[in-house]
């Protein structure tokens, strides 16, 4: 029974994440994104808390083009204690033959449970145009990514990074950024 409450409050958290309002409010996205570009791997610099990601030190997404034009998602998630967390899902996008704006689900027991009210609403918000920089967002600035192909980016990328999510609306103070490799090399000793 517990398990079934934690699910519904769930999905309604998810289901948050769809808009139906003023789509002049929302955040701006890049309007295309190059898919065979975007796929590959992408580390997590910075995130706003999010209950899935509650235990993540580090956190890395892998994307992988399907023949379909959807993209095949892996998330990975280092805990404090050195164990990978996995969670593989598809990205659709929202709009046929519009790319910036997507659906996410993921294959769990949850999204089996609720399938359909279970999708992530992942805006893609600005990607540079080397594709080594991303800003990833829901429309309603509850969450929000900060990613780059290397696990460290320098101050400038950094800056240039928090100033364009900050033009978008989102408060970049309670973002929670990625533990370092150093630290999480001190921490478990």
């Amino acid at each position: 029974m517990m398990r079934l409450v934690i699910a519904l409050l769930a999905g309604l958290l998810l289901a948050g994440c769809a808009t139906s309002g003023d789509d002049s409010l929302a955040p701006k996205t890049v309007h295309s994104v190059n898919l065979k570009r975007y796929q590959g791997k992408w580390y997590e610099l910075a995130r706003m808390p999010m209950y899935f990601q509650r235990n993540c030190a580090q956190s890395e997404a892998h994307y992988t083009l399907k023949t379909d034009g959807d993209m095949e998602v892996l998330n990975r998630c280092l805990t404090p204690e050195w164990k990978w967390e996995e969670a593989k899902g598809t990205a659709t996008p929202q709009i046929p033959g519009k790319n910036d704006k997507l659906w996410v689900s993921f294959d769990n027991w949850f999204t089996r449970l609720l399938p359909g009210v279970t999708k992530g609403n992942y805006w893609v918000l600005y990607v540079s145009d080397d594709y080594q920089t991303a800003i990833v967002g829901s429309p309603n600035r509850r969450y929000l990514w900060l990613l780059s192909r290397k696990p460290e980016v320098n101050t400038d990328t950094r800056e240039e990074l928090l100033s364009r999510a900050r033009q978008q609306g989102y408060d970049t103070t309670r973002l929670i950024w990625r533990v370092s490799d150093t630290k999480m090399a001190q921490t478990s000793k």
